[in-house]
């Protein structure tokens, strides 16, 4: 016996929904390049140049406020620890990303003695930016940054010593981690850690990577 044709109707309808919605959440489907939604501000960089490699920049407070990621812009968070400035570095990320309608994914580093399964899942996934945030993270990822120059990295809080073309990093005194090897900055101070701050570097990082000002230090 045939179902009646309302009930088909309303299987396809329902089966069309589900696709869709299982589409717009797999990131292996085709996806343009990004490019920035508005342009950086005057302050931000000397215009008349390119920084250079490793170089750091220190643009005029608000210069980036009005550069805005695409919408649906795929970004990994990448996080380990549970101290209060890398809690307030994920929420800044979070709130930018509600904010900008970012298509956000979170992944907690389960063993901060080993996180490279979760850096090269983060990898995986196919986003168009990974965002680091926590202080164990710097070492691991000064090992497999140089070898992936096609992923692009953006750390908040803290930098890597050397950074490849691919890894951006928003720093400020009071947050200046570089590694193990070369110790806590004697400026270290978690109580600069504030969410104006925190914001701050999340958004001026973003605008950078956009604009394709990557391989240096964004300074605020």
């Amino acid at each position: 016996m045939r179902p009646p044709l309302r009930a088909v109707a309303m299987l396809a309808a329902t089966a069309a929904l589900l696709t869709a919605c299982s589409s717009g959440d797999d990131w292996s489907q085709p996806h343009p390049t990004p490019s920035a939604v508005g342009a950086l501000g005057p302050g931000f960089v000397d215009p008349s140049t390119t920084p250079a490699p490793e170089a750091t920049i220190r643009p005029k407070p608000g210069s980036w406020t009005d550069v805005h990621p695409p919408k649906d812009y795929r970004v990994v968070l990448l996080t380990v620890g549970d101290d209060n400035p890398t809690k307030a570095l994920v929420t800044a990320v979070k709130d930018w990303a509600d904010d900008e309608h970012v298509d956000l994914r979170t992944i907690v580093v389960g063993d901060a003695q080993d996180p490279l399964p979760s850096i090269t899942k983060a990898m995986e996934m196919g986003p168009d930016l990974i965002v680091s945030a926590g202080n164990d993270l710097i070492d691991p990822l000064a090992l497999v940054t140089p070898n992936h120059l096609d992923e692009k990295f953006l750390v908040v809080g803290a930098e890597l010593a050397e950074p490849t073309h691919n890894v951006t990093s928003v720093d400020w005194d009071g947050a200046s981690f570089r590694g193990e090897g070369l110790g806590m900055s004697s400026t270290y101070d978690p109580n600069s850690f504030s969410a104006e701050r925190c914001g701050a570097a999340i958004r001026a990082g973003v605008a950078a990577v956009l604009n394709n000002l990557t391989g240096i230090v964004v300074w605020l």
